[in-house]
């Protein structure tokens, strides 16, 4: 593997989502909605730290395979390595934790909810932050339609939980804060020329490093019975879709969309998940779903801005006739 670092210049226009992005973003939604499936299947033998050490050190190896076959260049600025560690933390070690204790007190479908407010959190934190991101009415409104989307989908029931352990609710809502700054922090892979395969496998990479004395510890996995076939295939699932394929849309994604627009994967991960339901086990759309469906689609039609702009060119080209 050879070494290199190209700083890649930054442009202030505002980062906007083609079809190559949209079906990059469609593809992530899936690949991380399988991973339900996959964790589903890892929990009956293995302990949650045990888990996301196998599945983020797993994803590392197939990740460094990759790009010692590709011959994709490493950064030689000490910074990017350091900057790998902290995406690894931000992306990773934080939310996961976080995530995983709250579930453990609140129902799935309110921690869903929960999550689901990250596109939120990245409106604000990105808008501050980021110059090319800048809040705007029509981000607002598409981000709440979505929310909403999510809410109705999962069902208005999952709700009524609000208010009740409210420390694991608030561990759930640091989780999406915790993403949305990863989301912003990434960005500075593009103005180092990390390329994005090495980004996803330095920060899985971190994420090992700080993951696996923690499991050593708690889980002390030498003791573990030894798993069942069916559990080995889900961590390599998880690993090597959910995990490194993932990694690599999520920063491709990030360096040609923006974080904003990248984070709105989890508005998309309910839709995946039970259209896999609907394909795979042949379960039945409720009418709340279609209409969650529905919401979000909505959402991410004003997010993306085309539609509404068609008629804006529409309008302003009558406008121009009738002057005439």
């Amino acid at each position: 593997m050879r070494t290199e670092s190209r700083p890649t210049p930054t442009s202030s226009a505002t980062l906007s989502m083609g079809p190559v992005e949209w079906a990059m973003l469609l593809l992530l939604s899936v690949l991380w909605g399988g991973s339900f499936f996959f964790v589903g299947v890892a929990v009956r033998d293995l302990p949650t730290l045990t888990i996301m050490v196998l599945r983020v050190g797993l994803a590392a190896l197939v990740l460094w395979g990759v790009i010692a076959v590709l011959k994709r260049p490493l950064p030689r600025n000490p910074r990017a390595w350091i900057a790998f560690l902290g995406m690894g933390v931000l992306n990773n070690l934080i939310p996961f934790g976080l995530i995983v204790w709250g579930q453990q007190t609140i129902a799935s479908g309110l921690a869903s909810i929960l999550n689901a407010t990250t596109p939120l959190f990245t409106v604000a934190v990105a808008g501050f932050l980021l110059s090319d991101e800048r809040i705007n009415g029509r981000k607002l409104m598409g981000i709440a339609a979505g929310f909403a989307g999510v809410v109705v989908m999962i069902g208005p029931g999952a709700l009524s939980g609000l208010g009740t352990d409210v420390a694991a609710q608030f561990a759930c809502l640091g989780g999406a804060v915790s993403y949305a700054f990863a989301g912003v922090f990434g960005r500075r892979f593009k103005r180092l020329g990390v390329d994005p395969v090495v980004v996803a496998a330095g920060q899985v990479t971190g994420s090992t490093l700080v993951l696996a004395p923690l499991a050593l510890v708690i889980d002390r996995p030498w003791a573990l019975a030894m798993p069942a076939p069916s559990t080995w295939a889900a961590i390599v699932g998880l690993a090597v879709l959910s995990t490194a394929l993932a990694y690599i849309l999520y920063f491709q994604i990030l360096q040609r969309a923006g974080a904003t627009n990248l984070l709105l994967v989890t508005f998309l991960i309910p839709i995946s998940a039970i259209a896999l339901g609907v394909l795979l086990l042949g379960e039945h759309l409720s009418g709340l779903e279609i209409a969650g469906m529905v919401l979000i689609g909505a959402g991410l039609l004003a997010i993306d801005g085309r539609v509404l702009n068609i008629g804006k060119r529409r309008s302003a080209t009558s406008q121009a006739t009738i002057r005439r």
